[in-house]
């Protein structure tokens, strides 16, 4: 009688396996609060990968420590594909420098699926600051100590503030917040001269003229406020630093159903009103190959662990 139990057993869990991918609900968890252009990103696929793939795609909020706590929940999920990370490059790529334990090895524990796009980051200015452009800021910041806002230590817009002193040799000081919103409040407010930020969240300030833009750190300008300069433009050759968003399943994830994901991703965001809504969020939809988005990660991994080092950032 056993055997025949085991064989049951056997011919059940190699038909579970023989199922075409996906035959269940998706989940992509986003480790971070609603509302944020990272959650808007992964929310702006979701109903349309889901009728592409023939299951729903559900998106779950999981917030804490940075980003941390829902990747850690990923980077422990199954392998399967039923659970995907919305990862952010702070927390995949800069987190891993700056917080002395994490509790996820970004290349041990995951496999890129596809970037989803490039969010374009803008340095903004209350009116108060007498420079209309990133040159001139430039200028006046060689005699005087500037402070800038970010949505927190670690996160990609406070590094990019890190790199713009390290380049140039100005002094900035760094004042954290709990989120980009709140940064955006105090530079209105005059609490602050400046704000380093995603362009989604502060383009309305600066076409009102709550607020000045004196560059963006993207490699061209945004159709958004195309008037605002590059800060390669302003002299900073290379500068170009874009805050990513991207998909990532667990490690050991078959390569067929990361080759099935990549490919209904990549169709979605090419629908143009896709394109468009992302265009609201400030982002530049890219759905690159699996091996494009790894090397990236790879690249960036590198490339912000020298900055945070001199920086001297550290969370215990």
């Amino acid at each position: 009688m056993r055997p025949l139990l085991l064989l049951i057993a056997s011919l059940f869990c190699v038909a579970a396996a023989a199922q075409p991918f996906p035959s269940k609900p998706v989940r992509i968890i986003v480790p971070f609060s609603p509302g944020g252009v990272a959650d808007s990103s992964a929310r702006v696929i979701s109903d349309k990968l889901g009728a592409r793939l023939g299951q729903s795609v559900v998106v779950e909020n999981r917030p804490g420590a940075s980003g941390n706590i829902g990747t850690q929940q990923v980077a422990a999920a199954a392998p399967d594909g039923y659970t995907l990370l919305l990862g952010f490059d702070g927390t995949m790529v800069v987190n891993p420098h700056v917080y002395a334990k994490l509790p996820f090895d970004t290349l041990r524990d995951f496999v890129p699926v596809t970037k989803l796009g490039d969010a374009t980051l803008i340095l903004v200015a209350h009116p108060s600051v007498p420079a209309k452009d990133l040159r001139e800021f430039l200028t006046i910041a060689k005699t005087q100590n500037f402070s800038y806002g970010s949505a927190g230590t670690g996160s990609t817009p406070h590094l990019a503030g890190e790199l713009l002193a390290q380049r140039t040799g100005i002094a900035l000081t760094h004042v954290p917040y709990k989120g980009g919103g709140q940064a955006m409040g105090d530079v209105v407010g005059g609490q602050i001269p400046l704000v380093f930020t995603a362009i989604a969240t502060a383009q309305q300030f600066v076409r009102s003229g709550k607020l000045k833009g004196l560059g963006v750190s993207s490699a061209r300008r945004s159709g958004s406020l195309p008037d605002v300069p590059t800060f390669v433009e302003s002299g900073l050759e290379g500068f170009v630093v874009d805050s990513w968003v991207g998909i990532l399943a667990p490690a050991k994830t078959p390569p067929p159903v990361v080759a099935r994901l990549q490919k209904e991703i990549a169709a979605v965001l090419a629908e143009p009103e896709t394109r468009e809504r992302y265009a609201t969020l400030g982002i530049e939809p890219v759905a690159n190959a699996p091996e494009q988005f790894a090397e990236q990660i790879r690249a960036d991994l590198a490339r912000w662990e020298k900055v945070v080092r001199q920086a001297g950032i550290r969370i215990e």
